[in-house]
Order: structure tokens, then sequence, then C-alpha cells
């Protein structure tokens, strides 16, 4: 009888090492030289406003939220436009091809706010600048896999004049 709850108790500990070691595990999170995370980080479909500024911003799926990289790049905007006060812009904003239209269109304008609130932060007045969402509607990688999705989800910075 005493070895039979010395055995249940250790089957016991051995189940409950089991299961607490299986919440701990971390999902490895795919980083390639054109991605980090599910963000793209590439710049083959990067154009410039001018010399060192680049175009566009990108966004993880399904969020509007600015990465590091895309806030040193709307800096970057900020200080041109600063500088070049007769120029009006227009942000774009995009979604990849997954969920509805309707979605992504609320998505792409969410993203495309962002970009103006932060330029805003940084001294560019808000009647310079003019917001537009295409959701899915107007991909840079016509692709359905995770790299030509990261491509897409972004805010992209147009002159307007």
């Amino acid at each position: 009888m005493t070895l039979s709850k010395i055995f249940k108790n250790t089957l016991l500990v051995i189940m409950a090492s089991l299961i607490l070691t299986a919440c701990a595990t971390t999902k490895k999170v795919e980083t390639t030289s054109q991605m980090q995370g599910d963000v793209y980080t590439g710049t083959d479909t990067v154009e410039y406003l001018a010399s060192g500024v680049p175009d566009r911003v990108f966004f993880a799926t399904n969020e509007s939220i600015l990465t590091t990289k895309s806030r040193d790049t709307l800096r970057k905007q900020a200080t041109w436009l600063r500088k070049n006060p007769d120029i009006n812009i227009v942000l774009e904003g995009h979604a990849d091809e997954r969920g509805t239209r309707e979605y992504n269109l609320a998505l792409g304008e969410r993203r495309a706010n962002a970009a103006k609130d932060y330029l805003m932060t940084y001294g560019v007045t808000g009647n310079r600048i003019s917001v537009i969402s295409y959701g899915k509607e107007r991909p840079v990688d016509s692709g359905s896999n995770p790299l030509a999705w990261s491509k897409n989800r972004r805010s992209v910075t147009v002159k307007a004049n």
C-alpha cells in the first residue's frame, strides 16, 4: 500500500512537470534578412521622397502600431517636410490580402492615421497631410505568402503637389 502511494505521487509529479514544461515552450519567430517577426524590413519595394528619406513604413499583421524602424523613417520624413513647407503629402494606408475588404480598408486608414499622427508630433501641420486607405486593393507584391503579405502591410507617403 505504501509502495502504491509512492508510485502515485511520483507519477503525479512527473505528469505535473510535463504539463508545466509544455506550457513554458516559446514560439520561435522567423527572422530572415527581409523580415523581422512578421514585419518587412527589406528595401526592394521602397522608393524615396528625397535622398535618404524612404517613402514607406511597414506594419505587423492586423496592427497599426508603428515599429522602431517605422518611427525612424517617419522622423526623416518629418525633417524633410519641415525643410520643404510648400510640399503637401498623401498618406496611403495598405493591408495584405487576408481579411474582408471592409476590415482592410479600416485597417489601412488606421495605419495611415498612425503615420499622420507621428508626423504631426514632429512638427508637420495636419493641413498638409491627407489620408486615404486602399485596404488590400493595391498590393505591391501579388504573392500569397508571408513575405508578400509583409510587403503589403504598409503606409506610403506620396507627394501631393
